[in-house]
């Protein structure tokens, strides 16, 4: 992963950019935070992320992998049982995460709504 001298998330070439472009995309905050229960498997994540395609989710969770925010945990069984948990980074991020999940539905009703 590529380092920034002083971290500056205002500055074009710093990759925090890249970190902060993922953790403010609506299903990436959202899969950590269905995360936080414990370890969910495609079906039971897809069933709470309502609206969510297969195809978006499945793309959020290899990102999500990939930046070591969550892993994924494959069971040699019949049928193959897949699961994902968070890692402890990705426990870290669900923290300031949640409180803005939690400020967004206290004040929903103070925001103007679309015509």
């Amino acid at each position: 992963m590529q380092t920034c001298g002083p971290k500056d998330v205002y500055a074009a070439a710093c990759p925090c950019r890249d970190m902060l472009d993922l953790l403010a995309n609506k299903w990436s905050a959202l899969v950590l935070g269905a995360l936080e229960g414990g370890p969910q498997r495609f079906g039971a994540l897809r069933a709470r992320l309502q609206g969510v395609s297969p195809k978006v989710l499945t793309q959020t969770l290899r990102k999500l992998e990939s930046h070591a925010l969550i892993e994924r945990e494959v069971f040699p069984e019949v049928p193959l049982r897949v699961e994902y948990r968070l890692t402890p980074l990705g426990a870290d991020a669900a923290v300031p995460l949640a409180a803005l999940r939690t400020w967004v539905e206290a004040n929903i009703d103070r925001f103007p709504q679309p015509a």
